[in-house]
């Protein structure tokens, strides 16, 4: 096991070494182009201070000027990422979208290079010297020129093993500056290259959204397609009773269960292309049910055999989008759970929906009776979601057995405007 963690600990140093030379690769090239244009200035007789001030733009200018530019922040995240082990809140690091991202990546940039320059110098003379100091004291005695300018006479005895002793401490010198530097890279990376607080805030405000946004559809699912099941149930079930004594209430049941089906699909494609992020025409802009559209639910119910009356109370037409919105899918999961606990589906069942809006605000009530034998007696998320969205609206629920009846209540605080 320690041997395992030694082994990914070097190898973590040559990746980031390897983040290092590609920095002094990029410092090459720098070089060469301000080697070419140090010659072109040579040539033009130009003045020292003109000459030094065009050689210095040329250091500085370039890893300024490709910073800036948004694509380079991404490829330097995964470069980060991949050599030198970090890992950033933003996953995976995109373009630099502002210009204060731009200026962080730029300096980014120059610091890349700056460390890879000076980690380049120090192992392009260890690779170079190295193997000469290593190969020397074996050779034929005498003076040897170890590096162009400087000899050294070789005797063979081992006074001659100070050279490999050179290679091995210069190999060690370099692995640490290398790992230091890498160390410092990564330890800065996350607050150059990464997200500043505010963006960091921003960012979870957005997830925030998106999560809220998934719950909401999420219940948006659970209500208008378990609906939809449930009311296929006790279609499926009440057409089955009948299909030899009234052939013509089984076709109508048959038929309802064909709508009920259809508006299901309908909801699940819709919904499952907001969550898939889909943006075909129309996947995005589907209209949500209000209480202008109870009839047609109310309909859909009443033709799989079950009694639903329902009572108005006061100007519904005048409530907020929103309220009335959320009452309907109330109303869509008292009716869906009224059909799976009320009783057994060959029952009659008789549901009794009430809608007041008064100065008091908005009440919903949903009563059925139950007998006590449910064909479904496992435990959903229908009263669960109707909390939910009672709570979002600040309102009160109350749920529970009245003598022989079940009655759901809820209570919504909305703002009524009385005209004297």
């Amino acid at each position: 096991m320690v041997n395992a963690l030694r082994s990914l600990g070097r190898a973590s140093t040559y990746l980031r070494w390897i983040y290092l030379l590609i920095g002094a690769a990029l410092v090459l090239a720098v070089l060469l182009v301000g080697s070419a244009v140090g010659a072109l200035t040579h040539d033009l007789r130009l003045p020292g201070p003109a000459s030094a001030v065009i050689l210095i733009l040329l250091g500085v200018a370039p890893p300024l000027a490709i910073g800036l530019l948004p694509a380079v922040r991404e490829v330097e995240g995964i470069a980060v990422s991949s050599l030198l082990g970090v890992k950033f809140d933003e996953r995976p690091l995109g373009p630099a979208k502002t210009w204060a991202q731009r200026r962080r990546t730029a300096f980014w940039l120059t610091l890349h290079l700056l460390a890879g320059g000076i980690v380049g110098i120090l192992s392009t003379a260890v690779v170079g010297a190295g193997p000469v100091l290593l190969v020397a004291p074996f050779r034929s005695t005498g003076s040897q020129e170890l590096v162009p300018g400087i000899s050294y006479d070789v005797t063979g005895s081992w006074t001659d093993l100070w050279m490999p002793l050179v290679v091995l401490v210069a190999l060690a010198v370099l692995f640490l500056i290398s790992s230091a530097v890498g160390a410092l890279l990564a330890h800065l990376a996350p607050r150059i290259l990464g997200p500043t607080a505010a963006e960091r805030i921003e960012l979870l405000e957005r997830r925030t959204a998106t999560l809220a946004e998934r719950n909401r559809l999420a219940r948006e699912l659970h209500d208008s397609v378990g609906h939809a099941l449930s009311l296929v149930t006790i279609q499926a079930a009440a057409a089955r009773r009948v299909l030899a004594s009234d052939p013509e209430f089984a076709e109508t049941a048959l038929g309802a269960i064909e709508t009920s089906a259809r508006s299901a699909l309908a909801d699940l494609d819709h919904v499952l292309g907001l969550l898939r992020d889909d943006r075909r025409p129309g996947s995005a802009t589907a209209p949500q049910a209000t209480l202008d559209d109870l009839d047609r639910l109310v309909e859909s119910t009443r033709a799989g055999g079950i009694t639903v009356t329902i009572e108005r109370i006061g100007a519904l037409d005048k409530l907020p989008a929103a309220v009335s919105r959320e009452a309907y899918r109330i109303l869509q999961e008292g009716l869906t759970n009224a059909i799976r606990h009320a009783g057994h589906p060959d029952d009659q069942l008789t549901v009794a929906l009430e809608i007041r809006l008064d100065t008091s605000g908005l009440r919903l009530t949903v009563t059925n009776p139950v007998s006590g034998d449910s064909a479904n007696s496992g435990g959903g998320r229908g009263l669960a979601g109707i909390r939910e969205r009672v709570a979002v609206l600040r309102g009160a629920v109350t749920a529970g057995r009245d003598d022989e009846d079940w009655r759901l209540t809820v209570s919504l605080p909305v703002a009524v405007t009385t005209k004297g």
